[in-house]
């Protein structure tokens, strides 16, 4: 494959990364306007089409209206209230489609003109299959919702969530080998300093995507709004409540201070680790693109870590929340840029 071809098809991946990080924010946006089961069917190309017309509106409104959260929840609402949920949710739909277009129909195309790598088509394949499912998890997510306690699924949000970092990064990754021929740690090494280096930031990238799951129960629990103090929860560092439920084990799922409990020690970790993995890093002789993805590295983490804690001391304003969701790929995209580079020859 030719410098150009490479370019082509990194391109092509980087924009499909550059769309979820877009579907995420929206997504993120309407679980926090509580948009999310507003639409109430599963239509992958009908539901394409928006209302049109007023009786349209009016058919969706009332599909609506039949549903525990309007009952229980929402029964004051209007059409023209309704409305505004109704556009979140649906554009969050519309990008995932959207989405599953540009990659299928580059990538068909890339493969039939013979400009896709033998090597690196099956993956391709396995991401497009990735995202159908997603698009099915999305609704078996909105489902968990439309029963008598109107109440997305902890469990079903955090799978949702964690398949799209997946998807992201599978993509990412497979962008970052076209442009640069990857070396694996038996052919190429390094110093032992260096292998050090490579096994801290792999082990960073694996624990910042579970930082991303534990964050998808705080979202699911609603468990931003049960201590809005830091770095205290509220005088406690261990929190009274904490194994409140029984058996104990499903605190860690179930109990909405458990799970702020969790995320909060997870970003301690990290607070302590990403500065350490710095420094580490600073006395290693590294390419121009590891040092780079380095530096980025702390000042991403620092703003993911004042987004996290004013979000949290704002009890969770839309605007906040939704910057912190988006600050976590981009620190998981530096991640795997990182560990990328790391691999390379001249690292």
């Amino acid at each position: 494959m030719n410098i150009s071809g490479r370019r082509a098809i990194a391109l092509w991946l980087f924009a499909c990364c550059f769309m979820v990080l877009s579907t995420l924010v929206v997504g993120g946006v309407t679980r926090l306007t509580h948009s999310g089961l507003s639409i109430v069917e599963w239509q992958p190309m009908v539901g394409t089409i928006p209302p049109l017309s007023q009786s349209d509106w009016q058919a969706v409104f009332l599909k609506y209206q039949q549903t525990p959260e309007y009952q229980k929840v929402n029964h004051k609402m209007d059409l023209e209230e309704f409305k505004p949920i109704f556009w979140w949710e649906y554009t969050h739909r519309l990008l995932g489609r959207t989405i599953g277009m540009v990659f299928l129909l580059p990538f068909l195309y890339f493969l039939g003109r013979r400009r896709i790598d033998v090597k690196i088509a099956p993956r391709l394949a396995g991401i497009f299959v990735l995202g159908a499912l997603q698009g099915a998890m999305g609704w078996y997510m909105v489902k968990s919702g439309l029963v008598d306690d109107p109440r997305v699924s902890q469990y079903r949000l955090s799978a949702h969530l964690g398949l799209a970092f997946i998807i992201f990064a599978a993509m990412f990754w497979v962008a970052l080998g076209v442009l640069a021929e990857r070396e694996s740690a038996q052919s190429q090494r390094g110093s032992q300093r260096l292998r050090s280096l490579r096994r801290l930031a792999a082990w960073l990238a694996l624990i910042v995507f579970v930082m991303v799951l534990s964050g998808g129960f705080v979202a699911g629990l609603h468990a931003g709004l049960a201590y809005n103090s830091f770095p205290l929860m509220y005088g406690h560092f261990v929190p009274p409540d904490l194994f409140a439920l029984t058996p104990w084990l499903v605190n860690f799922f179930d109990n909405p201070t458990t799970a702020q409990f969790d995320h909060r020690m997870i970003a301690w970790l990290l607070f302590f680790l990403v500065p350490y993995f710095w420094l580490k890093s600073r006395r290693t002789a590294l390419n121009r693109g590891a040092r780079l993805a380095s530096h980025l590295l702390l000042l991403l983490f620092s703003l993911q870590l004042c987004l996290g804690i004013m979000t949290l001391l704002l009890a969770v304003p839309v605007p906040l929340a939704a910057a912190h969701q988006t600050g976590a790929m981009l620190l998981f995209a530096d991640l795997l840029w990182l560990n990328h580079q790391l691999r390379l020859k001249d690292a």
